[in-house]
Order: C-alpha cells, then structure tokens, then sequence
C-alpha cells in the first residue's frame, strides 16, 4: 500500500487474533501496511487509499469503496501471471500493470466483469449496484480524437508531465 487517508480498513483473510480485550473492530490501515490474497479493503466516508502491486498495478480507492484481492500470481518472467479483482462499491481507478500486457488480469463488478489488457479504467458502482465505466486517456494521445501522423514520429516522454482525462464511452 502507498497513500491511506481518512478512514480506510483492510481485513485479513484467515486473520488470528491472538491478544485478549482487542475490540471487534478492524484496525485502522495506515501507509505502509500490506495487502495479501483474500484481502478485503474499504474506505469510509473521508477514506481514500492508493495500493501499489509488484507488477506496477496501481488502485485508488475513494470514499464508501469495497475491493477484495480474490486472486494475484505475478512473476516478471512467468508465463501464468493473473489477477482478479473484485470492486463491490464506490469509485475506483486504476493503471494496469504487467500481469494486463502478459498474462490475464480480471475486475469483477456487480454487472460484468472486465479483462483489463493495459488501459487505464475508471469504475463508479452506486450502492444499488449499478455501475458507470470510463477509461482514461492520456491527452492528446488518443487515437480516436486525431488522426495519426503520416511518419512516424518518435515516442514522447511519458516519464514527466503526464496528463490523464476522462473518455466516457471509448
């Protein structure tokens, strides 16, 4: 995990407690702390979070929002990398990482469940369960709003100064 603000609570799956008079209640997540398969993650009302995955995945999470790490093999030179996400509620996004460009990287929302392959989606799912796609693009990078280029031109640097808008319905 990178960034947590406000209220954000992870439950480990299968987790023991093993000291007596500990409250019923879920520590509070804090930057730094891990999460691990079968972790459920969840922001409260003033909670946002940012987790960053060893394949350069990274989610933001902001408020009212429940995922669970059901499912994350990742190995830089594996040929079984993959991933399932699943989102319950709130607003996520994410940039996928190397399990989306080599291996089979899944995000499972109440309505469909979306193979991701190196976008960068943006998931709203309202507490009734419905749900709002978008993917993010990087601006003036869409092949859709311009035409490409006759020649080839070389590749810009994405390192600094990057800029991500919203494209609904792309």
């Amino acid at each position: 995990m990178v960034a947590a603000t406000g209220s954000v609570t992870i439950e480990h799956a299968g987790a023991v407690v093993v000291q007596a008079n500990v409250s019923s209640e879920p520590a509070r997540t804090k930057t730094g702390d891990s999460v691990y398969l079968g972790d459920v993650v969840l922001t409260g009302a003033d909670g946002r979070v940012g987790i960053n995955f060893t394949d350069g995945s990274s989610f933001n999470l902001s408020s009212n929002a429940r995922m669970v790490l059901d499912h994350y093999v990742y190995e830089p030179d594996g040929k079984s990398n993959a991933t399932l996400f699943n989102l319950a509620r709130g607003t996520f996004t994410f940039v996928a990482g190397s399990v989306a460009k080599t291996g089979d990287m899944k995000v499972d929302t109440p309505v469909a469940t979306l193979g991701i392959r190196g976008t960068t989606p943006h998931i709203e799912i309202s507490d009734d369960g419905s749900a709002r796609f978008s993917t993010l693009i990087e601006e003036g990078n869409s092949k859709l709003l311009k035409k490409p280029p006759a020649v080839a031109a070389p590749e810009p640097d994405r390192s600094l100064n990057r800029r991500l808008n919203i494209c609904r319905g792309c």
